[in-house]
């Protein structure tokens, strides 16, 4: 206050830049700007970026958050279309534990089973080749009198009905194509048709089977391996119910009393 009434009494006389610059007013000016500029934004420096990216990528990749916000999407979809409504059936499939241990055999082996489905689209598309450029004549199917039906006419329909129909069919792409007797290609047809059979049909499809039919017993026995631990051993001190039942009823009263799961999950909890 003293400094302004100064400087509103000589500035006239003086001139008002050489009393601020011997007040120091203008160094006090800036200063003050400063201060407030940095109070203005000292919340974005305390604000810890780091870890509330951290807490945003924990809260978008648990499984259980995205289980629900999946639900909430077509609810909302539901609201325009009550066709989406009908995904929400699948929660039965949730409510089972055996139910979710048959949706896990599937996702349990997820990496194998997409490099494998990625391994059989490759193969499929090598026997594509090999029929656009070779058998390209036995695709053509007289659907009427004067029409045609061409299934490989140029390598994108022909490879959609590899894909399509050659994977479905039991015996293999022979099933869905013309026959080769008495062509002059009868001999690479077969040739063709039993290696399409045996290494897509027999082979790479078999395994995908066999992937998730290996998982679903691995879950299955794991399952049963932890259900067979939790009636034969103590959780909490990992004694077997052979030394506890030398007593009557020791494994029982142990687990009840003394080392009560419930007491032990509390303890960790509080």
């Amino acid at each position: 206050m003293v400094k302004q009434r100064v400087l509103n009494r000589y500035s006239q006389t003086l001139g008002e830049t050489t009393i601020m610059k011997q007040l120091n007013l203008e160094e006090e000016s800036s200063d003050s700007s400063s201060a407030l500029i940095s109070s203005r934004f000292s919340f974005l420096r305390r604000f810890d970026w780091r870890y509330h990216l951290w807490a945003l990528g924990v809260v978008f990749t648990d499984r259980e958050f995205l289980y629900y916000l999946f639900y909430l999407g077509f609810s909302a979809l539901g609201n325009r279309n009550h066709f989406f409504f009908c995904v929400h059936l699948l929660d039965v499939v949730m409510g089972f534990k055996l139910l979710r241990t048959v949706l896990q055999s599937v996702t349990h082996n997820w990496k194998q089973l997409l490099l494998t489905f990625m391994m059989t689209v490759v193969v499929v598309y090598i026997y594509t080749v090999l029929a656009f450029n070779f058998f390209r004549k036995f695709y053509v199917k007289e659907v009427e009198q004067g029409v045609q039906d061409a299934k490989c006419q140029d390598m994108m329909t022909c490879f959609v009905f590899h894909l399509h129909r050659g994977l479905r069919a039991g015996g293999g792409i022979g099933d869905e194509i013309e026959d080769a007797h008495g062509d002059a290609y009868e001999s690479y047809r077969i040739i063709f048709d039993i290696t399409f059979f045996f290494v897509v049909i027999v082979i790479l499809l078999a395994i995908i089977q066999g992937l998730i039919i290996d998982s679903f017993g691995e879950l299955r026995d794991r399952a049963e391996d932890v259900q067979m631990e939790m009636e034969t051993k103590c959780f909490v001190c990992g004694i077997s119910k052979e030394q506890f039942d030398k007593t009557p009823h020791g494994f029982e009263i142990h687990v009840k009393q003394e080392h009560n799961l419930a007491n032990y999950m509390f303890f960790l909890m509080y």
